[in-house]
């Protein structure tokens, strides 16, 4: 399953306002594994960047003077993302912008189940917690210390960090794939490396106490203990 995790960045907080998108980044999940495909583009936003902007995202007004306008750069985008499910943290941000730069450019829009929130995941998985993507970072340990300004290319790669571990860890695809041995000509099996450095569990002393305790009093007939380990 190809999967792509999307972020961008913008003069302001409404399209309705006219504010536009500046930057786009994309970044490739194939069995949620990153393949080392990416896409990414500056965009010309056609108004001044203000201030505060440009403060969060450091892209100025002479940056962006030369870049492409988004009618440009439209088919390199659609292209790229084909009709796969996008990735985006905060999607309801992100598809307003880039459905409003669509309908200005005459495009189809986005449907809205394109869209995977991880926001709205972390919220589920965490509630009450702070769900931001620096703090989920802190939650799964990713270093995220060159997110000193917002980027959109560089906030894609950490959210699909992150998106990997609210899934539960970057799982390789059970389905074993087929592949052609240049060799022999014969059927291979190719298999995904496995993560170097195990999860820690999550799992509190007192938990796996009262975990212990659930099982003792099931009885010797119990499932749990003809299959634990």
């Amino acid at each position: 399953m190809r999967e792509l995790v999307l972020d961008t960045e913008t003069t302001g907080f409404e399209p309705s306002e006219g504010h536009r998108i500046v930057e786009i980044g994309i970044v490739e999940l194939v069995n949620l594994m990153p393949t080392g495909r990416t896409w990414h583009q500056y965009i010309n936003p056609q108004r001044p960047m203000p201030q505060e902007a440009f403060a969060v995202h450091g892209l100025g007004d002479d940056f962006l003077r030369d870049k492409p306008v988004f009618a440009e750069i439209v088919d390199a985008f659609l292209d790229f993302i084909t009709a796969d499910r996008l990735v985006i943290h905060n999607a309801a941000f992100d598809m307003r912008f880039l459905n409003a730069e669509l309908e200005w450019a005459g495009r189809p829009l986005l449907p809205e189940n394109r869209a995977f929130d991880t926001l709205s995941l972390a919220r589920k998985k965490f509630p009450g917690a702070p769900a931001s993507l620096d703090a989920l970072c802190r939650r799964f340990a990713i270093d995220n210390s060159s997110r000193i300004l917002h980027g959109a290319l560089l906030d894609s790669e950490i959210l699909a960090e992150v998106y990997l571990e609210l899934l539960g860890g970057q799982q390789p695809d059970f389905a074993l794939s087929a592949v052609e041995s240049s060799a022999s000509g014969r059927q291979g099996v190719s298999v995904l490396p496995r993560r170097p450095v195990a999860l820690p569990s999550r799992l509190s002393a007192e938990e796996a106490a009262a975990h212990a305790g659930f099982v003792e009093g099931l009885g010797e007939n119990a499932l749990w203990r003809k299959f634990r380990l």
